[in-house]
């Protein structure tokens, strides 16, 4: 098993989307880039503590590659938006993508390259690509947050849409 983390947004929104992968074992939210020890939710939420909602990922390279880990990453948010993702707003909500090993650096650079040589977004991609320092696990009550939760009405009326258009998109790599 490898490791990957990723920022885009709201973790429960990328929690829920990464967890059906097949090849990913454990998903769990966290914080991470920030300069602030042990920092909480309520902390993370000021944007003081330099954090991204973040998630880390166990998965199963022989199964899901890095490279199509990125390409869900990059796929299921917008990686253009300083700060933002659609109404959270942010630092805590930056698209990022924080490698564990020198491979991920590369893979993660030479795809965020070919998107902005492709044109497909107007403006430029603002994602950052740091080395993992310190992950930080979320609080308990953040874990398999949308499973738990669907019916909450951000995760009705934000979440659930983003899952489901996620699964159309990527059906082929559901488990």
């Amino acid at each position: 098993m490898e490791k990957a983390t990723f920022g885009s947004g709201c973790f429960w929104c990328t929690e829920a989307m990464f967890q059906r992968l097949k090849g990913v074992s454990q998903v769990k939210s966290g914080y991470a880039g920030g300069h602030t020890q042990n920092p909480t939710y309520k902390e993370i939420c000021t944007g003081k503590t330099g954090h991204a909602e973040v998630i880390q990922l166990d998965y199963d390279p022989n199964v899901i590659s890095y490279d199509e880990l990125l390409e869900v990453f990059w796929k299921t948010h917008d990686p253009t938006t300083l700060n933002r993702q659609g109404n959270d707003v942010g630092s805590q909500y930056r698209s990022a993508v924080f490698y564990h090993t020198e491979n991920q650096k590369k893979l993660a650079e030479a795809y965020k390259k070919k998107l902005d040589e492709s044109d497909i977004w107007t403006d430029a991609i603002v994602t950052e690509i740091s080395s993992l320092d310190i992950f930080y696990p979320a609080e308990i009550e953040h874990e398999d947050y949308y499973n738990q939760n669907s019916s909450q009405p951000y995760c009705a009326f934000v979440v659930t849409p983003k899952v489901e258009k996620f699964k159309k998109i990527f059906a082929d790599k559901l488990s």
